[in-house]
């Protein structure tokens, strides 16, 4: 047993959706230091341009709006028109709204929804015939869906359509990974916990405060996700279908009463 290129991605080809920030830059540069191409996407072209500067030479930017059907569409085919295949798709784009029970609007329920579950299948489906191209049973592809810990239990925070949408995910990545397993495409998921970004801002300015109530006593670090990806991605990830990975220093499995927005 060879275990020295376990978690290599030389040769590989990934996309991460929501890559100029927070969980998704995390991702995408530990993809590029584990040798894969990594296409980083986000909706602002000089984000997406800013991060692949400072992420190297393994990192191309590739800016597009996967909001719509048609913008993920549109993403697909600009990437069809510059690779053959694609190893790795990163569904991380995605959106939170937070409102009192009694004032939460239609707006805050269709763009949360839309972005983080309609997206999420559209983006795949446009995408299948890249991800099966060159995926077999000894090498397949990957589709790693970025849900949260909101979508396996309660969070306090009013965030009625994100904790909705993510709990959806988390099943709509068993039942795609049933569907796309036939083509040697493993489906599986991420559910962070409190990792500082934009949309976690509790994490991102009151990392202290917040880890208080978190098992292993910190928030995550870029590393921590980054790993977790790269395990999914890579061959020490190949027999993993269907299953979400809980990286959230022990919140949902080890924690008693705590919440925490993830």
């Amino acid at each position: 047993m060879d275990t020295s290129t376990l978690f290599r991605l030389d040769g590989r080809v990934a996309l991460v959706t929501g890559g100029s920030r927070g969980i998704g830059r995390m991702i995408a540069t530990g993809f590029a230091g584990m040798g894969a191409r990594v296409y980083v996407s986000s909706r602002k072209a000089d984000a997406c341009e800013a991060t692949a500067t400072e992420i190297g030479a393994n990192a191309v930017a590739l800016p597009a709006d996967v909001s719509t059907v048609e913008g993920c569409r549109a993403l697909a085919a600009e990437l069809q028109e510059r690779e053959g295949a694609l190893d790795i798709l990163v569904n991380n784009a995605g959106a939170a709204w937070g409102e009192r029970f009694d004032s939460f609007p239609e707006a805050g329920w269709d763009k949360v929804m839309d972005l983080n579950v309609k997206s999420p299948f559209f983006l795949t489906q446009a995408l299948h015939p890249l991800l099966k191209a060159k995926a077999s049973a000894e090498r397949p592809g990957k589709v790693i869906n970025i849900t949260s810990i909101d979508g396996l239990r309660l969070n306090a925070w009013e965030t009625y359509s994100y904790q909705a949408s993510k709990a959806a995910l988390i099943h709509l990545t068993r039942r795609m990974a049933a569907r796309l397993i036939r083509d040697h495409v493993n489906v599986t998921s991420i559910a962070p916990g409190a990792f500082a970004s934009d949309m976690n801002k509790a994490a991102r300015d009151h990392g202290d405060s917040v880890a208080k109530a978190i098992p292993a006593g910190r928030i995550g670090a870029a590393e921590d996700m980054a790993a977790a990806a790269i395990y999914l991605a890579s061959r020490a990830g190949d027999y993993v279908v269907g299953e979400t990975i809980t990286v959230d220093g022990g919140l949902v499995n080890a924690a008693v009463g705590a919440s925490i927005d993830g």
